[in-house]
């Protein structure tokens, strides 16, 4: 038997002695309680602690998108996309916030019917000077940055994709320019309780796959048996906004139990198509931020149109 035959059969060596590493569901527990304690905490303690946090979320999370792209072969410009999309945060809350003094100015010496023009107007406009500054920005390295329609197509789709979503979340806090922290508590509950259900009734039901090329283990038990969680989550809510009709509550939570899931499922499209697991790995046994809040991405559009058609 050769030298190395002796060394593969041989037993191996004994551990070092001292302290078992903490297991993944020990990590999962730990840090998702601190995060759990760290968000809730932020958005309870006023405005300002929200939008703070917040900005920083959507920020590393579009940090994490600019990452899975460059891994797909794409160079984003990704220090910059970020202060955009700190600044796109920062234009939403000061528009949805009662300390947006400018447009209502406007309003009173305009009229409300022509700042409600110029609005969507304003919008396109920043939309297009992005798109430049970013063009700009390839014109400057090329040719020694890759493709530069590449570039730029993924550093514009990191914005709409994370940054626009993650700012509509303002809307949702702010009723008439006035922060209302339950809105957003609320939305939380509504995203855990699906995650919960689709998982519980994925585990105890799941037989038929949702979508096996993209998520193998989601099933359409889990996605039934989440709605329905959620809907009931929808209805309890009334303990803490008993000012929202039971009508508002359910269609909100059919919205996350529909919209979450596929927001899921999207992301985990972009992590296979560039063969990765995690999109970071900020949190340990959870993954990245957007692994937290990929959902948000697909619910926050239709549920502040909700929000805003509503009220």
């Amino acid at each position: 038997m050769s030298s190395e035959a002796t060394a593969a059969t041989a037993a191996p060596e004994p551990a070092t002695p001292g302290k078992k590493p903490m297991s993944n569901l020990a990590q999962r527990l730990l840090f998702g309680t601190l995060g759990a304690v760290l968000l809730l905490g932020c958005v309870w303690y006023g405005a300002w602690t929200f939008a703070g946090l917040f900005a920083v979320i959507q920020a590393i999370m579009l940090r994490e998108f600019y990452r899975m792209m460059r891994v797909g072969g794409n160079r984003p410009a990704g220090a910059m996309g970020i202060v955009v999309s700190v600044l796109l945060f920062a234009g939403a809350y000061f528009m949805f916030s009662k300390e947006n003094s400018y447009l209502d100015q406007t309003s009173v010496l305009l009229g409300p019917s022509l700042i409600e023009l110029l609005l969507p107007v304003l919008w396109f406009l920043v939309l297009a000077l992005i798109t430049l500054s970013f063009l700009l920005r390839e014109m400057v390295v090329w040719p020694n940055n890759g493709q530069p329609f590449a570039n730029l197509g993924s550093a514009l789709a990191g914005l709409l994709y994370v940054s626009l979503p993650m700012s509509l979340l303002c809307e949702v806090a702010f009723v008439h320019g006035v922060y209302d922290y339950r809105r957003v508590v609320a939305l939380f509950f509504l995203v855990w309780t699906s995650d919960t259900g689709a998982y519980a009734a994925g585990k105890l039901f799941g037989r038929h796959k949702l979508a096996p090329s993209i998520s193998p283990g989601k099933t359409w038990e889990g996605a039934v048996g989440g709605f329905l969680l959620t809907l009931g989550m929808g209805w309890a809510l009334g303990m803490l906004l008993p000012d929202l009709s039971l009508t508002y509550r359910l269609v909100a939570a059919a919205v996350v139990a529909v919209f979450g899931p596929l927001g899921d499922l999207a992301e985990s499209m972009l992590k296979r198509s560039v063969g990765i697991k995690d999109s970071g790995r900020i949190m340990p046994g959870h993954g990245g931020l957007l692994d937290r809040f990929d959902a948000f991405l697909f619910i926050l559009p239709v549920l502040a149109l909700l929000q805003l058609l509503v009220g």
